[in-house]
């Protein structure tokens, strides 16, 4: 290193912390989560004994010390941390970040969400402001690719609220079937039928209660899980409703569940509008009620982009190849024009 960049590095950042206990935690088995963080960031960070220090750019160095903090934080909680946790800070403290001398911050208690299983915390900007159009707002559209948590938020926020008191019951519903919800040629009785369709909401009840809640809730009526048809004629009173997959209904069947909403009752739409399986020609709800309500003061639309995907890494690099291919081929097709 030349004496001209040996000036230019600032000094190690430290780090000390009080309870020796929860560093095994922290720092993840064979200090595995200091690693992903010092490849996420692009840092250097050392531990001896109950001290930290972290070598880099100054504004990396911050990212990393938010970052910490945050974990440690939720470790003295009591909450979990995982590589999900550590992914998620790495994105919010990126997005916080300023190359100026200024304190990063990413934790905000009011977007956390409290379920029977689990406090679940926002992983990037865009989670965080869907959180919080969720408790704000009566009609919401949570719009982008898959697996950057627009239905799993949206019914951990449902089950909070339910939880809490303020609503009586969750309604969960989806397409039944891509493009028609052609129900007959499946086996079994109706509940057989729309089932492995349903399945994914099933999924994201588990991870916020107990099994037998889900299933006593489920009886009883406080939860209920049903295909899009089912909507028809009802008054949705005191209720979360959920529509999942909603760029597969028809513009018909959107305005249809828009106008269930009834007193005391919030609406979350949901969908990939770059997966419609409607055929040929046939337009999509969604889109259509997108366009058609964007301006709407008491609606809010959030966007979620590949930088939101929450999955496996590589998840994030296939929705990006995607996009890039799709955003090619408009602008081949414009210039064909």
């Amino acid at each position: 290193m030349t004496a001209v960049n040996e000036a230019l590095q600032p000094a190690p950042l430290y780090m000390d912390f009080d309870d020796n206990s929860l560093l095994t935690a922290l720092f993840g088995e064979h200090d595995r989560f200091l690693a992903r963080i010092e490849q996420k960031l692009g840092v250097s960070v050392t531990a001896r004994g109950n001290r930290l220090s972290i070598e880099g750019e100054a504004w990396r160095q911050k990212a990393t010390q938010a970052v910490l903090n945050e974990l440690y934080d939720r470790l003295k909680k009591g909450l979990d941390v995982g590589l999900g946790e550590v992914d998620g800070a790495v994105r919010m403290a990126e997005a916080k970040v300023t190359e100026e001398n200024e304190p990063i911050s990413i934790a905000d208690e009011g977007t956390q969400i409290r379920t029977r299983r689990r406090v679940i915390s926002p992983r990037s900007p865009m989670q965080a402001a869907y959180v919080r159009a969720l408790n704000s707002h009566e009609l919401v559209f949570g719009l982008g690719p898959a697996g950057t948590g627009k239905t799993f938020l949206a019914v951990a926020v449902g089950v909070s609220m339910l939880l809490e008191g303020l609503v009586e019951r969750i309604i969960l519903s989806r397409p039944a079937v891509e493009a028609g919800e052609r129900l007959g040629y499946l086996p079994g009785d109706l509940r057989e039928k729309i089932d492995p369709y349903l399945r994914p909401l099933y999924d994201a009840l588990h991870h916020m209660l107990p099994a037998d809640q889900v299933f006593r809730r489920l009886e009883s009526g406080e939860i209920e899980v049903a295909p899009v048809a089912f909507m028809r004629g009802r008054t949705l009173t005191n209720a979360f409703v959920i529509v999942d997959e909603a760029q597969n209904t028809s513009p018909v069947q959107m305005k249809m569940l828009l106008t269930r909403l009834g007193e005391n009752s919030r609406m979350v739409v949901t969908g990939d509008l770059s997966q419609i399986d409607l055929q040929r020609g046939e337009i999509s709800g969604l889109a259509d009620a997108v366009d058609m309500l964007h301006d709407v003061p008491e609606v809010e639309i959030v966007h979620f982009t590949h930088a939101d995907v929450v999955r496996h890494a590589l998840v994030t690099r296939i929705v990006q190849a995607y996009d890039d291919r799709d955003r090619n081929r408009r602008v081949k097709a414009g210039r064909n024009d």
